[in-house]
């Protein structure tokens, strides 16, 4: 079998075993906490984006690993990383603290989602052997990392409808209400 193939089936299992520890464990966990602490637990995960650098260190990735990838995937892990720590040293200031916090889960999704759009435009899947000791990072590093995003974003539009702060969903409108955009 070829290293496509294998790159591919190991990252949709990465997403399956992430998700069913996620909802499991991770997500009562998170729920069962202030906004603020289940927010800083997710930011200390992504502080730990500097390690995406390993993507531009010669020796640790092979050198056919496609540049196209690897220098965006490097620089946007590092901005998501400092902005997680950012988040996490504001902390105690709060306004401060809620846009940082949103700032690294926007850039680290939009990090995450061009990094799956650049490795498919280069190729990575049949050169995924050029990762070199940097394989476990999209297959088992990056779902992690994804559906964390997701889950932030859901806790913040969950608490910002709570505080009326943005548009409930259509269906907890009343009959005929129109938003006005």
């Amino acid at each position: 079998m070829s290293a496509a193939p294998i790159f591919t089936l190991q990252l949709v299992l990465g997403y399956l075993a992430w998700l069913l520890c996620f909802r499991r464990y991770v997500w009562p966990w998170l729920r069962s906490m202030q906004p603020v602490d289940a927010h800083r637990a997710i930011a200390t995960l992504h502080s730990f984006r500097f390690f995406g650098l390993v993507f531009i260190v010669p020796g640790v990735v092979g050198p056919q690993l496609p540049g196209g990838f690897a220098s965006f995937a490097a620089y946007a892990d590092l901005a998501t990383g400092a902005l997680a720590l950012l988040a996490l040293l504001l902390s105690r200031t709060r306004p401060l603290f809620w846009s940082a916090v949103v700032a690294f889960n926007a850039v680290g999704t939009a990090d995450l989602l061009l990094d799956y759009f650049h490795a498919v435009r280069v190729g990575l899947p049949a050169a995924a052997g050029e990762l070199g000791a940097a394989y476990a990072i999209p297959v088992i590093y990056v779902p992690l990392l994804l559906i964390t995003h997701v889950a932030a974003f859901y806790m913040l539009l969950r608490s910002a409808v709570r505080r009326g702060t943005a548009p409930p969903p259509a269906a907890a409108r009343p009959a005929g209400m129109v938003l006005r955009q």
